[in-house]
């Protein structure tokens, strides 16, 4: 009875970490855990065939169809995945097995497992006419072709034309474009990605392809699905002749005649992996020979030709030397462990992130610490931990001090496990927090990209959000420095910077970029106090007193008016001309839902979270985005996620779309 619950609990754990991982694009979970999981379940499956589910993880390709970028269209070959291998003993028991069914001749191709998105693409005549991510696998994919065609990898046209060809490549991000995505999310106080495997599935289901082709993804083909009007023998043939029709295959494989040459290809890519410009999960072993191939069975979830080697991370001790501390453009203040080189994956290190302070004291990691390194998905370092055994006499574990240790002032630590500075003109936030203030969501200045932000403030120009608006007192210096453009480009962004000066009063407030204050806050607080005086004057009671101002917000808004260094930028602004007062707006909603409080999460059956909202609206009732303990109740959906747990733990009523709907005719 236990191995069944086991069994039932780890094909739950599994499927939950597959959709996180394929379809959500938000891993919770390493590679390597997941992998463990994996076994395990498989293990289990072996001995207890009756366990076998047709929902288990074993049995299917990783992810589901949806329809985000497109429609969905029919897979005309099944998008396989490949079983997975972690020793060489089973390296080596899939090419005898090969050898044993398919003849002593039998060749294979190993090649770099490139963490990416899968994609096909369908050319005709030699003219792309479908791109198509994999989907659940075996019927369904999204269509992608407009986002394929800005990806400089793929050619929408080929230099040789045939009636038909299909492959398959992986869609991927180099770290330098990775880096470049997550540095311009930063500035625009957006929320960056995670690693460049979920930033690449995200940016290909995009429904704007000029965001595609901002973020510069890239592309490899790793296989022929399908083709007429040509015929090849083997793998390594077929690389040749897609590079001839001008198509990038991978770009690292060799060709293999025996076990000690599979494992040499393998042990190769092992110590090119830490060098190369990209991510790779492992290595790909397969059948040479085309021909042949169909008589390898393929399992529900895995082609029978290839295969997949996971490396082991590696890990490795050194001596820790210091810990130096940098301060992001959201003031959190990371600390970085500084350690005598290593070399980890074909690469030297000698720094990684301790993230934070509960980080450092779970880890038990002092100044002189021997610390256990290892290269976390084949490329960014990580400690792991320390040897105990060596730890210095004398040192306590390591304390991040309470002060900014860029402008100096005191830091503080709310409910995350973050420190941060709160000094929004802290240098170390000043360009994040100038990004923000421009953005579309604050004050709108159209133009005011981020290499402007950048360089007006290598330059000098800007030391704060209100020297914006005196930059049209330095034109002549700008147009001849070039900083903007010419005449026209420095004239048209100033005379943009002169029109938001008139902006409602909220989407100032929304830019000053104070913690716990977006929008709709901004909105409501506006409404209330109408002036940034009356704002700058109320009491954290008199906020609270607010429908959606909860403490924590007012707290914040309350510390920021009584800095002297944001009252000397409030009347800067002032001094500019910059709107700050509007009427104020006297609420008085009638309906069902008059003086409620709703949060919407979701997906809602035959009606979009923007109807209801509308809805909730209409009937007097008031749409947050987060659930407190003023929440009236939550409307909830299928995959209704971390709202729904902390509306059950604070006792919210939690209601369906149908129970909704109810409500607005009995009330």
């Amino acid at each position: 009875m236990e191995i069944d619950k086991r069994a039932k609990e780890l094909r739950t754990l599994l499927n939950h970490y597959s959709d996180l991982y394929y379809d959500q694009d938000a891993p919770a979970v390493s590679d390597a855990e997941y992998d463990t999981l994996m076994q395990e379940l498989k293990v289990i499956e072996a001995e207890h065939p009756h366990l076998i589910h047709p929902d288990s993880p074993t049995q299917k390709v990783g992810g589901t169809a949806k329809r985000t970028a497109g429609v969905l269209v029919a897979h005309r070959v099944p998008m396989l995945s490949m079983q997975d291998l972690f020793s060489r003993e089973e390296v080596e028991h899939f090419v005898s097995d090969c050898k044993e069914k398919l003849g002593e001749d039998t060749t294979f191709l190993v090649e770099t497992k490139i963490d990416g998105l899968s994609m096909s693409l369908r050319y005709e005549n030699g003219k792309l006419v479908t791109a198509l991510t994999r989907g659940d696998g075996r019927n369904f994919g999204e269509e992608v072709t407009a986002n394929a065609k800005v990806i400089q990898d793929v050619p929408v046209k080929l230099k040789k034309k045939l009636e038909y060809l299909e492959v398959r490549g992986e869609v991927y991000m180099t770290n330098q474009a990775f880096d470049a995505v997550n540095e311009r999310q930063e500035l625009l106080g957006k929320k960056t990605f995670a690693n460049p495997r979920n930033c690449a599935a995200g940016t290909l289901r995009q429904l704007d392809a000029s965001i595609t082709r901002e973020r510069n993804l890239s592309f490899f083909v790793f296989n022929i699905q399908d083709m007429r009007g040509m015929e090849l023998s083997t793998h390594a043939e077929a690389y040749d002749f897609l590079t001839d029709c001008g198509i990038t295959v991978i770009a690292h494989y060799w060709v293999c005649k025996d076990q000690e040459e599979v494992w040499q290809a393998i042990e190769a890519i092992g110590e090119m992996r830490g060098s190369l410009p990209y991510d790779i999960d492992g290595a790909v072993v397969k059948v040479n020979e085309l021909n042949t191939r169909t008589q390898l069975k393929d399992t529900a979830k895995n082609a029978g030709y290839q295969v997949a080697y996971k490396y082991p991370p590696e890990r490795k001790e050194t001596k820790l030397l210091e810990i130096e501390l940098s301060v992001g453009r959201t003031g959190k203040i990371t600390p970085t462990a500084i350690f005598e080189p290593v070399r980890l994956c074909g690469t030297t290190v000698s720094r990684c992130t301790l993230h934070n302070q509960d980080y450092i004291t779970n880890l038990g990691i002092r100044l002189g610490s021997t610390l256990l390194i290892e290269k976390s998905g084949e490329v960014i370092p990580k400690c792991v931990g320390v040897v105990a055994e060596k730890q210095p006499d004398g040192e306590d574990v390591f304390l991040i001090p309470m002060v900014c240790p860029v402008c100096g002032e005191p830091a503080v630590r709310e409910d995350t496990a973050d420190i941060k500075c709160v000094n929004l003109s802290c240098p170390a936030q000043l360009e994040r927090l100038i990004g923000h203030f421009v953005a579309r969501d604050s004050m709108d200045i159209k133009g005011f990209g981020a290499v402007y932000v950048h360089d007006l403030i290598q330059e000098g120009y800007l030391s704060d959000v209100a020297d914006i608006f005196i930059l049209h007192q330095h034109r002549e210096e700008l147009i001849e420095k070039g900083i903007i453009g010419k005449e026209k480009n420095t004239d048209k962004l100033l005379g943009v910077i002169e029109k938001a000066k008139g902006n409602p009063p909220a989407r100032l407030l929304t830019g000053l970029g104070i913690s716990n204050v977006g929008k709709s806050a901004a909105q409501a607080l506006m409404n209330h106090f109408g002036t940034f005086d009356a704002l700058a004057a109320a009491t954290e009671e008199e906020m609270t007193a607010i429908n959606d101002i909860g403490p924590i917000s007012a707290k914040c808004v309350y510390a920021y008016f009584r800095q002297e260094r944001n009252q000397t930028v409030i009347e800067k602004l002032k001094d500019a001309g910059v709107n700050m007062a509007q009427e104020i707006v006297v609420q008085q909603a009638e309906g069902p839902l008059s003086g409620q409080t709703v949060v919407i999460t979701g997906t809602l059956d035959g009606m979009s979270r923007e109807e209801a909202a509308d809805l909730v609206k209409q009937n007097g009732g008031k749409v947050t985005g987060s659930v407190s303990k003023k929440t009236s109740f939550l409307l909830a959906g299928e995959a209704a996620g971390s709202k729904l747990t902390k509306a059950q733990d604070l006792g919210i009523p939690v209601l369906t779309l149908e129970e909704f709907l109810e409500k607005l005719k009995t009330e």
